[in-house]
């Protein structure tokens, strides 16, 4: 619970503005990591100049930050949340779950930027991802992904 302390109330500053953040999300994403742009079929041909001003990027990172703010608002608790997320992200979007620690340094990224995370905040959000994507990962497994 004191990861979430440490994350949470900087949550508010992202989720005021959740497209800017998203934007910001998957621009730092593709960026860091061009090769994670194929991921994201709608967006896998926008130029990298092209990014911070579409619209596509904008909404799919919006879309993610609030599955975000879900889990971390749940305290541990994101059991519900995480079968839902895996089973599009495993069987429709075919997204390895290694990418969610790829997702993980863009969002500490996009905390530190808009909310001005300290270190150890970003150490908490790091560690709350972690044990997301473990669960993510066993729910991958159940799928026989």
């Amino acid at each position: 619970m004191a990861d979430f302390d440490k994350v949470l109330p900087y949550w508010g500053s992202v989720e005021a503005d959740y497209s800017a953040s998203g934007n910001l999300l998957l621009t730092h994403l593709f960026t860091d990591h061009p090769h994670t742009q194929k991921l994201f079929p709608k967006l896998a041909d926008i130029p990298q100049v092209d990014l911070a001003k579409h619209a596509g990027v904008t909404s799919m990172g919006a879309t993610a930050l609030k599955q975000l703010g879900q889990v971390l608002k749940a305290r541990g608790n994101h059991a519900d949340s995480l079968k839902a997320l895996a089973h599009s992200h495993a069987t429709k979007y075919k997204v390895p779950v290694g990418y969610f620690k790829l997702m993980t340094e863009a969002v500490v990224k996009v905390m530190e930027e808009k909310a001005g995370l300290d270190a150890a905040g970003q150490k908490a959000m790091r560690n709350i991802m972690a044990v997301v994507i473990k669960d993510l990962e066993a729910n991958y497994k159940e799928l026989g992904y």
